[in-house]
């Protein structure tokens, strides 16, 4: 069965206590916002159009999260929910579950409401990956693509008391004995960075020793017990470990130094390692350009309350905000980026 998420898009850090893209555009706000409580189902098309129906979609409006409760997508879906209601902004957003397939079940059910605006879907790296990998009948080009709002930056991390000290030293040994470096990461996204690691390290792909793991945590088990001897894995998932130095953070994966986060970046090493685990917003195809408008309207006025600002800080998110204009022309060139990837691992 293809993996869900937190597979293919990290878990939530716990709370305290308990290609070349194109230009971002920095006018819009970043998101946050307070993770919602709240009761979670799965829906078919017929329970979430009744659920949200109506002219007005400031009235009532859904938002899907394509996988189980607990999981990255489901973090920026409930962050939207409660950034909603704390703005007066929806008067009525509920959030549904639809797991399964990497998120192409929920990509189909989306695509089965042509003409029905009331529904927005989280998406992001992940999904646009299972589509690819397996092959879906259903791609992002069947719904309404509306932008991206937030990334999540993987890490390259190893064990605290490992005897590499940079990138590099890691690197190096890498390229002298492929396969006696083990590597592990939470699932199929982990699994495409470690590849274009490969890729600009000289490192052929399908020789890369990756053990999958079920999720941060299990990966984190495996660095500590040397079942791997380095991973890549979502900065919320690492974050508590690296400042407990049970895990050595070498580099962040990303572009340009993120704010918070003090670790040389995979590009400033010269690695030309970028991919991030974003977060994007569709909606069904068949709607009009004045429900468009509208819905654009709400995502920016949601991404911009201090609920969901709030957020990004917390789950240590970073802003990527591609607005409606650019987004397909991102989603292609990421799309392309992913098969090459998948090409290399011989997939």
């Amino acid at each position: 069965m293809p993996p869900e998420e937190p597979p293919n898009g990290h878990p939530p850090a716990s709370p305290p206590d308990s290609g070349s893209a194109p230009p971002r555009r920095t006018a819009l706000k970043v998101l946050g916002g307070v993770v919602a409580a709240g009761a979670i189902g799965t829906a078919t098309y017929g329970s979430i159009a009744s659920a949200s129906g109506g002219e007005d979609l400031r009235s009532a409006l859904t938002i899907i999260a394509p996988a189980a409760a607990g999981g990255g997508w489901d973090t920026a879906a409930r962050s939207m929910q409660q950034a909603q209601r704390a703005g007066g902004i929806v008067n009525n957003t509920q959030v549904v579950n639809i797991p399964g397939a990497g998120g192409t079940i929920a990509l189909s059910s989306l695509a089965g409401q042509r003409g029905h605006a009331e529904t927005l879907m989280i998406g992001g790296t992940g999904l646009l990956a299972a589509t690819i990998q397996y092959g879906s009948s259903t791609t992002l080009d069947d719904v309404t693509n509306l932008g991206v709002v937030v990334e999540e930056n993987d890490v390259i991390v190893v064990p605290g008391d490992s005897e590499f000290e940079s990138l590099d030293d890691l690197v190096e040994a890498w390229k002298k004995d492929v396969g006696g470096i083990p590597w592990t990461g939470g699932g199929s996204f982990d699994q495409l960075v470690v590849t274009q690691l490969a890729v600009a390290a000289g490192v052929t792909g399908s020789e890369v020793n990756y053990i999958s793991s079920d999720g941060g945590g299990e990966a984190t088990q495996a660095l500590l017990n040397g079942t791997a001897k380095a991973a890549s894995s979502g900065y919320p998932d690492s974050v508590d470990m690296i400042e407990s130095g049970r895990l050595k953070a070498l580099a962040v994966v990303a572009e340009k130094p993120i704010e918070g986060i003090d670790l040389p970046t995979t590009v400033d090493l010269g690695y030309d390692v970028t991919l991030t685990n974003w977060r994007s917003m569709h909606a069904p195809a068949g709607i009009s350009e004045d429900e468009i408008s509208q819905l654009l309207g709400i995502i920016e006025e949601t991404i911009a309350t201090p609920d969901w600002k709030e957020s990004v800080r917390h789950y240590h998110w970073a802003e990527n905000i591609v607005d409606r204009d650019e987004v397909q022309r991102y989603l292609d060139e990421q799309a392309e980026l992913i098969r090459s990837l998948y090409e290399e691992l011989g997939v």
